[in-house]
């Protein structure tokens, strides 16, 4: 496979971010968000999905948070979207269900052009630190949909809210990792329409 790296950078009155990406790295981040716990779910996307990850974000964070989360979920989505190209011989499909002390969190994601997503949780507290738990929805959101990407998370246990988000970002980082991994079986790309 060539060099998989995606970087978009995104301007808009409410924020200025730039992402970029290697799909094919080794899991070492440089995440400055003005967030300090979205810093730290993105930090573990990366190191556990092996993924190379850079994200500049300088938002509204006077306002609140939600126009850094949701547009760095948008321009995260297109990186990863500008990483993969025309997705030839990627497995496609991944999923991972991952244990965090109490927290238990199953992600599956499907690589097909058609943006859904199904987040099956609401968090016991308002916020993780200084990151409102609403917007760990709306962040993911934004990247499946910009991603064109099926994305399914669903908590299956899990009482503390540090440990349920942290096992979000943790099992999505590597149910990506499989979705984007190469498999020499498939020619082309895995749809029998013969795009995705």
């Amino acid at each position: 496979m060539s060099d998989r790296t995606g970087l978009i950078e995104r301007r808009t009155k409410e924020t200025e971010i730039r992402v970029r990406i290697c799909l094919d790295g080794t899991g070492n981040s440089d995440i400055r968000t003005g967030i300090g716990f979205f810093d730290h779910m993105l930090q573990g996307f990366s190191r556990h999905g092996f993924f190379d990850l850079e994200v500049e974000a300088k938002g509204d964070l006077e306002v609140d948070g939600h126009h850094t989360a949701e547009d760095t979920g948008i321009v995260l989505g297109q990186a990863i979207s500008a990483a993969l190209g025309n997705k030839d011989r990627i497995r496609r499909y991944g999923h991972f269900l991952l244990p965090m002390d109490d927290a238990l969190v199953l992600c599956a994601v499907d690589l097909c052009g058609r943006p859904y997503l199904n987040f099956d949780y609401s968090f016991p507290v308002e916020r993780i630190g200084d990151l409102d738990t609403q917007l760990i929805r709306e962040f993911f959101y934004a990247l499946s949909w910009s991603a064109g990407m099926n994305l399914h998370i669903k908590v299956l246990d899990g009482i503390n809210g540090h440990h349920v988000a942290e096992a979000m970002f943790k099992a999505f980082g590597k149910a990506l990792d499989m979705a984007v991994s190469e498999d020499p079986r498939v020619t082309g790309v895995l749809s029998t329409k013969g795009t995705l």
